[in-house]
């Protein structure tokens, strides 16, 4: 079994390495945000990678509909 512990990484981290060409269409603070992966991003896989992209999204949509 592979010991890998969690590892906390900025959005922007896990958008420049699987999908670069998207990077223009966030804002700061959606790159800024942090995002706990349970088993860090040499494991993190491609749809993975666009799973959390796409929650973290909604995510701060929601929050800024809420202000």
């Amino acid at each position: 079994m592979i010991d890998v512990e969690m590892e906390t990484v900025k959005l922007a981290q896990i958008v420049m390495k699987w999908f670069p060409d998207m990077l223009p269409f966030f804002n700061e603070k959606e790159l800024d945000s942090m995002i706990i992966l349970r088993d860090g991003m040499n494991l993190l896989e491609p749809n993975d990678a666009m799973e959390i992209i796409q929650f973290s999204i909604c995510e701060l949509q929601d929050t800024n509909l809420l202000h």
